[in-house]
Order: C-alpha cells, then sequence, then structure tokens
C-alpha cells in the first residue's frame, strides 16, 4: 500500500470523519469491532447457599471474559503505539484511526491530536474494578437484569425494545437497561462505555497519569472516576472501593 504523507491527506480524512462521510473497512462505530468469545449460558449463582462459594463462582465465571476483553483493547493500543512511530500512514492506517476514533468518541479536528487522544481512551479497565462493578450492579449475577438480560454492570439504552424495562421506573424518564447477546458482549460494551463517554474523563486523567508515572493501574484508583455512574455517587465509589477490599481484588490488577 503507498504512504502518504500525514501532513497532506489526513486533514481531509479528520473532516471527512467529522461530516460522516468515510466508510471504514472495518467498524461502523454502532458494531462492535471486537470478536467475543461463546458463553454458555448465566449460571444460577441463587442456588448457591453458602457466601464465600458464590462470590468465588461469580469471580471465576467472570474473570476470563474480563481479561479477554482486556487483551483486545491492549491489541488496539500496541496498533496506536506502532502507528505513532511512524512518520507517514497508509490509507488503510488513517481509515482504521478515524473509525477507532468514532468507536471511542474521540472528535478532533487536530491531526496531531488524534493519536494522542486515542491513547488517553484505549486502555485497560482494571480487572478489580470491574470484577466488583459486575458484583454491585447485578447482586452478584442474580438480578433481573443479569438472568434475562446479559447484563452486569446495569447499562441503560435509549431506544424502545432495545432492552429490559424497569419495574420502578423514575417518572419523565425514558430508558430501558440493555439487553446482551453474552455476558462477554456485556463486559466489552461496558469497558467501551469508561473508555468512551464524557461522564469518565476523570477515569481516563488517572489511567494516563498512572502509566506517565509508571504505576500500576488499580481499581481502588480508578474507583474515584466513577461519580457519574451512580446517582448516589460519593457513596457508590466508597462501595465499590469497601468491595475491592474486603474480597481482595486488588490481587488481579497485577
Amino acid at each position: 500500500m503507498k504512504k502518504i504523507q500525514v501532513g497532506i491527506l489526513f486533514s481531509a480524512l479528520i473532516a471527512a470523519f467529522m461530516l460522516g462521510w468515510y466508510f471504514p473497512a472495518s467498524t461502523d462505530g454502532n458494531t462492535q469491532t471486537l470478536h467475543t468469545k461463546d458463553q454458555s449460558d448465566l449460571p444460577d449463582f441463587s442456588a448457591f447457599a453458602d457466601v464465600k462459594e458464590k462470590k468465588e463462582a461469580f469471580f471465576s465465571y467472570l474473570l476470563p471474559m474480563v481479561k479477554f476483553a482486556n487483551q483486545e483493547i491492549l491489541k488496539e493500543r500496541q496498533w496506536l503505539g506502532e502507528l505513532k512511530s511512524q512518520s507517514s500512514f497508509s490509507q488503510d492506517d488513517m481509515n482504521r484511526m478515524l473509525a477507532m476514533a468514532d468507536k471511542y468518541k474521540v472528535s478532533t479536528l487536530e491531526p496531531n491530536k488524534v493519536l494522542s487522544l486515542l491513547l488517553e481512551h484505549v486502555d485497560i479497565i482494571p480487572v478489580s474494578l470491574a470484577l466488583a462493578q459486575a458484583a454491585n450492579e447485578s447482586a452478584w449475577g442474580t438480578s433481573r437484569f443479569a438472568v434475562q438480560g446479559n447484563n452486569l454492570f446495569g447499562q441503560w439504552c435509549y431506544v424502545k425494545g432495545c432492552g429490559l424495562v424497569p419495574l420502578k421506573q423514575v417518572h419523565g424518564q425514558h430508558y430501558e437497561v440493555a439487553k446482551f447477546n453474552s455476558i462477554q458482549d456485556s463486559v466489552i460494551s461496558y469497558m467501551r462505555n469508561l473508555n468512551s463517554q464524557f461522564s469518565y474523563k476523570d477515569l481516563r486523567a488517572m489511567r494516563k497519569n498512572l502509566r506517565s508515572d509508571n504505576q500500576m493501574i488499580t481499581g481502588l484508583t480508578l474507583a474515584e472516576g466513577l461519580l457519574s455512574y451512580s446517582t448516589r455517587r460519593h457513596h457508590y465509589i466508597q462501595e465499590i472501593q469497601a468491595m475491592i477490599l474486603h474480597n481482595q481484588l486488588g490481587r488481579y490488577d497485577g
């Protein structure tokens, strides 16, 4: 593939991206590009009489899926790192980068900022954080939304029929709790949510600073960036951090 100097074509492609004129090769921003693995149905965690056994079973079930999703993100991040070291890009490279920018909601007309902004968005979610939030939001895999919708993270959607209607919905609010084809899809969507939504920019900034200082990216630290995840705000953050500590989930962040 012929190489194209960055300064010549990149600005035009960025403009096309912003106006919705480009046609990416691998994703359209609405379709998940990660390859999911077939998963069995969610186990019946309510059948566990022993609380400790239920917790261990829940973490053991979810852990491989969280690791898999993070590995896919790291593949994207590695590709971005390799691209950053190049002085010129192929058109396929630029199409893929713009598709990734769409996926992670990175919007800028400055070509030099696209890669650096993507590297802030495309990064792992600590395993401890994902496990704690899944346990909290799904009542350890026993909630109606988990069992009927494969939704472990309480994610909402806003198109009629996209999910399950909450039994108790605040007057004036029109949303559903999203349904997923698999638990793996739920995990992937949750990570993309934290990596793309403006509400979690503080979480991403904390993660960037940890990387810059060569510090471990931990769920205990990044939980501070979840202020907008729940209406309980600070209480929710404290609850997630307490779950991480009580269940010693930090051991998975190494």
